[in-house]
């Protein structure tokens, strides 16, 4: 969808739409054109006669929401969608639409709506990626919707790519596919928690490789404290937290991530468990030679495979294992449950379709911690 017109050509109206997301101008053109009868897009918003089809964990109750995916990252993420979209709203959307009454109204393009068409960019659009030498100056490049090649479904197992090229997109199959078989495209490297988060759906186990689990950080400086038996210790984990702050290793809403088969922020986690299991002296003798730059044994071993998992040192195991055990008490089910439900299809249907969603997010992070806890018992 090009945005031009009314818009491309007021330079000084485009300064004003501004924002963190770079959705706003897309979102603006949506909010025109999907509520203009003679809209030339009208045949391609047919195909959506209703957004709230789109089902989105923001579309939830807050008790649903929390209730079904507690533990999962879901939450807080749609808590961060919801504030920065009502703020995009009130103090970008609003104020620009109030400057040009003779093309919006507040009473018809309401919130609600503008809500609605952020789910339908998270579904449906496509964001051209970065070239390489452009990924640390440049932020995203802005969404852009693509009749056609939207209508294509998602499995991490897909058999089809979306090629960018200078005049064109090309959907273009990457094995070979037989008459009747159905086309798969790939929204990316995503865990289920992305998938229904952005797109409203997970892959049910084991069809997901992408999957992921995480524990936050906050979650391992928990551990380190519970195992301090004084308070002298208590302010040495202190002191290596807010060292691994400034190292920028750690931060109070990051994440370690964990993937099938390794540790996907494998050097934030592996300088995290040797700095917090250090000794006072160790951490200081650490400190004064400004960590380990040039050691590149310690750089080889900072590779958390699952092998390297399992050959961690002790201290760095146990820590690692009670942060696990912590994670896992933040959902409101164990692994064991969640199995006997799948396993049992009567009592899996009668589930909505958002408790299995739901329960696919939940059930792979859960595998991905409990493999974690096999290799490092």
């Amino acid at each position: 969808m090009v945005q031009e017109g009314w818009l491309g050509a007021q330079p000084k109206a485009r300064e004003s739409l501004q924002s963190q997301s770079g959705w706003v101008p897309l979102l603006l053109a949506l909010l025109h054109e999907y509520t203009t009868g003679n809209s030339h897009w009208q045949p391609y918003f047919s195909l959506w006669q209703d957004f709230r089809s789109l089902d989105h964990p923001m579309f939830w109750p807050e008790e649903e929401r929390t209730r079904l995916l507690q533990g999962t990252g879901i939450p807080e993420a749609v808590d961060k969608d919801l504030v920065n979209i009502h703020l995009e709203y009130s103090s970008i959307i609003l104020p620009f639409m109030e400057s040009h009454p003779d093309i919006f109204d507040p009473k018809l393009h309401t919130l609600e709506l503008y809500k609605e068409l952020v789910a339908f960019v998270m579904a449906y659009s496509f964001q051209e990626p970065l070239e390489e030498e452009d990924e640390d100056e440049k932020g995203p490049n802005p969404p852009m919707m693509v009749p056609v090649a939207d209508i294509l479904n998602h499995v991490a197992s897909h058999n089809a790519n979306l090629e960018y090229a200078p005049k064109c997109l090309r959907m273009v199959t990457t094995q070979p596919i037989s008459k009747g078989q159905e086309i798969f495209n790939t929204y990316g490297q995503m865990a289920n928690w992305q998938l229904l988060h952005m797109y409203g759906f997970a892959e049910p186990y084991p069809g997901n490789t992408n999957d992921t689990a995480d524990i936050q950080m906050v979650t391992v400086r928990k551990a380190a404290l519970q195992r301090a038996k004084s308070e002298a210790e208590q302010q040495l984990v202190s002191e290596q937290w807010d060292f691994l702050c400034q190292l920028e290793m750690v931060g109070e809403e990051g994440a370690f991530v964990l993937g099938w088969d390794e540790v996907l922020t494998e050097e934030e986690l592996s300088m995290t468990l040797k700095v917090l299991c250090m000794s006072e002296e160790e951490f200081q003798e650490y400190k004064e030679q400004d960590g380990w730059e040039d050691d590149t044994e310690e750089e080889e071993n900072s590779i958390l495979s699952n092998e390297a998992l399992s050959r961690l040192k002790n201290p760095c195991k146990k820590l690692l294992y009670d942060s696990v055990l912590l994670t896992l008490e933040s959902y409101r089910s164990d692994l064991k449950a969640e199995q006997d439900l799948l396993n049992n299809k009567e009592a899996y249907e009668r589930l909505s379709r958002r408790e299995q969603q739901a329960l696919h997010v939940r059930y792979g992070q859960k595998r991905i911690l409990h493999q974690l806890l096999e290799l490092i018992q």
